[in-house]
């Protein structure tokens, strides 16, 4: 397996910790240069320092790879430019963006505030487009180039009390595949993934009701350094025939997750009215509703 990124030049954001962190330390073992992006706040955004990143980067030189730091935001065009531009002046080029950094503001709905909205769009969704945006001229002209955005489940399935978080891991989701239709012809790949694992971000959901400590409990044994691995074998030559896809990763269990597609169809020769709608189109569809599952009703069983 060593040696499977030889050369190859990725940007993994939100890396000075957990899943960010255990991704830049697998690139680098497999040999790719790393810019290892983080601003080093605290989980409720205050503050900013460049050690988390660093200490970083001095792991993957310790293990005598090649790394550099950066502090700059994904949420911010200008400085999205300035994290690629970093890794193609340091090193002549890019090859790959892992995007992982978030954070959360969790509230129920409706109590949440439009700052609690915007703050995690603006990171998750917003700092996604601004990374590829800032990558995808660079690609083109190289003819290759994967990423790889981080989604959730919360997304996917549904979570209580994350509004912002699942419209913004849902919208990675769609711009992860505009991006895979768009980039095609340019020999470029663009993938999701639903990673589970404990993290300090993780750590911040409450867990004042029984339900919630004994989810917590579960969270607890979901490892970061589990989603590494497939995360970097996107990354690599031999991936070249994946793009558009969802997956998910969680501790020894990789998934595949669907794409929305009609499940039933009613029709009407003459048409529908209201009344119609309501007497034949809606009862005969209700039988394949979806419930109001969360992602733990989904994932019941426990992490393998």
């Amino acid at each position: 397996m060593a040696g499977l990124l030889e050369g190859k030049v990725i940007v993994v954001t939100g890396a000075g910790a957990g899943v960010g962190k255990c991704i830049a330390l697998e690139a680098a073992r497999h040999g790719a240069r790393v810019v290892v992006n983080d601003l080093g706040v605290a989980v409720d955004g205050s503050g900013g320092s460049v050690l988390p990143a660093q200490q970083t980067v001095d792991e993957i030189r310790a293990a005598g790879g090649t790394a550099v730091a950066n502090t700059d935001s994904v949420a911010e065009w200008k400085s999205a430019q300035a994290i690629v531009a970093q890794a193609v002046e340091t090193y002549g080029r890019i090859d790959g963006v892992v995007n992982n950094a978030g954070n959360l503001r969790d509230v129920i709905f409706h109590r949440m505030t439009e700052e609690d909205f915007d703050a995690v769009v603006r990171v998750h969704l917003k700092g996604c487009f601004n990374m590829s945006r800032a990558a995808a001229p660079h690609f083109k002209s190289e003819a290759s180039g994967a990423f790889v955005h981080m989604t959730s489940t919360s997304g996917l399935i549904g979570n209580f009390g994350q509004a912002n978080y699942c419209a913004a891991k849902l919208g990675v989701v769609g711009l992860s595949k505009a991006i895979a239709l768009d980039m095609h012809k340019f020999g470029v790949r663009s993938n999701c993934i639903a990673p589970f694992a404990f993290t300090r971000m993780v750590d911040t959901i409450p867990t004042d009701t029984p339900e919630g400590r004994a989810r917590m409990q579960v969270n607890m044994r979901l490892e970061a350094a589990k989603i590494a691995p497939f995360t970097c074998a996107l990354l690599t030559d031999q991936a070249g025939g994946v793009t558009g896809q969802i997956f998910g990763v969680r501790n020894n269990e990789i998934y595949l997750f669907s794409q929305p597609r009609p499940i039933r169809t009613a029709h009407r020769g003459e048409g529908w009215t209201v009344q119609a709608c309501l007497d034949v189109a809606l009862p005969m569809m209700t039988p394949s509703f979806y419930p109001l599952d969360k992602s733990r009703d989904v994932f019941s069983w426990d992490p393998v």
